[in-house]
């Protein structure tokens, strides 16, 4: 092992840690594989929802045998499987069997309508959808018919649905499964699988997050498997869990907080991953309780609903010793909140371009340095302050601490793409390999502090959205609604709520009532809290004519202001 040092608290990991200590943990899989012939009995999956359990050779085992299933479908190195899933067992054995042979798996967020889905799934032209049927929540069999008269070029559907309720043309998920288990003793299938699996290399492809750009719409950033477990290894170094420990994971799958950070860096070192399908307070607070689980992390609106609960107090969570927050600025009062919640907490900067965490705050910091900064970084993935990138792609200088400017990092957790998307990789990583965050900040010794969110995005319930996909949506009220404008302000419990600006057509007019069945077309968590109405024209511009962001910030928050006064905003 290499010598290591420290730095404020925070392990200093490098690059040849990470190559040489490491090496045998740079596929996905390969983590799996190898968990499974040194602790195959340990348990890798507790499934809540349905009680099951499953050991690392059991994992490792059924990703294989649904890895030859795809290969026999015709899967092959390159193309896309998404998947609009919850967080089943099944899944998890889904996306670590296209891993094996170099399919890229795609997790789709599980509230976007039909629309959504088929323009995620056309900027992938995924090969294969995953999907639900009828569940307790909503019926998903019209999203599947949905996608296979809009995109042609899917081949495979597998819906998660008895045989008799799967749609025309798709294979029921529990017949893939058997299937896939009778391919365990097809011997060619087996040698092909050796050999594609051999193939695959670290800096291959191996998962789509979507991401909310500048653009405005959703981006799909391909990570590699090197992405991943480098900041899998900083991760679980950085917070004191690269060891066997029992992580709660109840973020939704198609966010980076859940796959890389915390599912993954989990099985990286080898622990537990207790799972719940969707997010519930409560089953969160019996989860802790019952599995006895050390370590979770969520988003602070997350941890606002489970502190609202009248029973709260009721659980036992002594079993914790590590709670991990991150996606929003928080206060000193829900910061000693959490200090109640767990003997130890922190949190970092979280990137979905960079795989994950890329900076990590000391495990004995005081609640007031938490406060002010976001940690520090590590070696392997160093952060720099710089100024914007220059004309010719390359890096723009690097700042001195102490002066704002431009939050960049480099080293092998940066994306290697977006997918089909040549252009927008180019304005956000150079050509010597600076991936520019899109935020602004400067470092000093207490490490880096923000002075200002360069992006437009809103943050609701932790998802992120841009304007432009809320706005778009209304827009399409062609005969009342001229323009809109979407910005978000804070909320004690959604950490973002969003206030839409409605300008009018002239000689039209719209009522509450309208946008608000209009909003029920898009997901939940990107519906309006507030709507303001504007006669024509009163939508402020800026000097260039376009939506004046920060004018519209302003009068929100005074609109926010007067509903809180008569008791209306920080509801869930």
């Amino acid at each position: 092992m290499l010598p290591l040092t420290h730095r404020h608290g925070v392990p200093q990991y490098t690059l040849a840690h990470y190559e040489q200590d490491f090496a045998d943990r740079h596929l996905l899989h390969g983590v799996i594989a190898k968990w499974a012939r040194e602790t195959p009995d340990a348990i890798a999956i507790e499934e809540v929802d349905t009680g099951r359990s499953y050991t690392y050779r059991q994992f490792h085992e059924s990703a294989t045998a649904v890895a030859l299933r795809l290969l026999a479908l015709g899967f092959r190195q390159g193309d896309f499987l998404a998947t609009s899933l919850p967080l089943l067992a099944e899944h998890i054995f889904l996306e670590y069997a296209c891993f094996q042979i170099g399919v890229i798996h795609a997790p789709l967020d599980l509230r976007l309508k039909a629309p959504e889905v088929i323009r995620s799934l056309g900027l992938i032209r995924a090969k294969g959808f995953a999907f639900l049927g009828t569940t307790p929540v909503a019926d998903f069999t019209e999203l599947g018919r949905a996608v296979r008269q809009h995109c042609d070029y899917v081949e495979h559907f597998i819906q998660f649905a008895p045989p008799d309720q799967a749609i025309d043309g798709a294979i029921a998920a529990q017949e893939l499964f058997a299937h896939a288990e009778s391919d365990l003793r097809n011997e060619s299938l087996v040698v092909e699988h050796r050999r594609v699996s051999a193939a695959i290399q670290p800096t291959d492809g191996a998962q789509v997050i979507y991401t909310t750009g500048s653009t405005g719409l959703p981006k799909p950033a391909l990570q590699s498997h090197r992405n991943i477990t480098s900041q899998n290894l900083c991760l679980a170094a950085g917070f004191d869990m690269l060891r066997p420990s029992k992580m709660l994971v109840n973020l939704p799958p198609s966010h980076v907080g859940c796959q890389a950070e915390q599912l993954m860096t989990t099985f990286f070192a080898g622990g537990t991953c207790v799972v719940l399908h969707i997010f519930d307070a409560e089953k969160t607070l019996r989860t802790i309780q019952d599995y006895k689980v050390e370590c979770f992390g969520q988003i602070p609106a997350m941890y606002a609903l489970e502190w609202r609960l009248p029973n709260y107090h009721q659980f036992d969570l002594s079993s914790l010793r590590f709670a991990l927050y991150g996606g929003q600025q928080v206060t000193r009062q829900f910061l000693e909140q959490l200090s109640q919640m767990a003997p130890k907490f922190g949190t970092g900067l979280g990137l979905t371009e960079m795989a994950g965490f890329v900076t990590y705050t000391p495990l004995d910091w005081p609640i007031d340095k938490l406060v002010a900064g976001v940690g520090f970084d590590m070696p392997i993935t160093p952060l720099t302050i710089r100024q914007p990138m220059n004309p010719d792609g390359t890096a723009g200088p690097e700042l001195p601490d102490g002066e704002p400017g431009e939050i960049c990092f480099s080293g092998p957790q940066v994306l290697v793409g977006y997918v089909n998307n040549d252009e927008a990789y180019r304005h956000t990583v150079s050509t010597d390999g600076v991936c520019y965050t899109g935020d602004l900040g400067y470092k000093t010794d207490q490490g880096l502090m923000f002075s200002g969110r360069a992006k437009l995005v809103i943050k609701p319930k932790g998802y992120q959205v841009h304007p432009a996909q809320i706005e778009s949506h209304f827009a399409l009220l062609t005969d009342k609604v001229a323009c809109c404008g979407a910005v978000g302000v804070s909320h004690d419990v959604f950490s973002e709520g969003i206030v839409l600006f409605v300008e009018q057509k002239p000689d039209a007019s719209i009522e509450q009532r309208e946008l608000q069945s209009h909003a029920r077309e898009i997901a939940a968590y990107m519906r309006p809290l507030h709507y303001v109405l504007l006669a024509s024209g009163e939508l402020p511009l800026n000097r260039v004519a376009k939506t004046d962001y920060v004018r519209l910030k302003e009068w929100a928050a005074s609109e926010v202001e007067k509903l809180r006064a008569a008791g209306g905003w920080d509801r869930d």
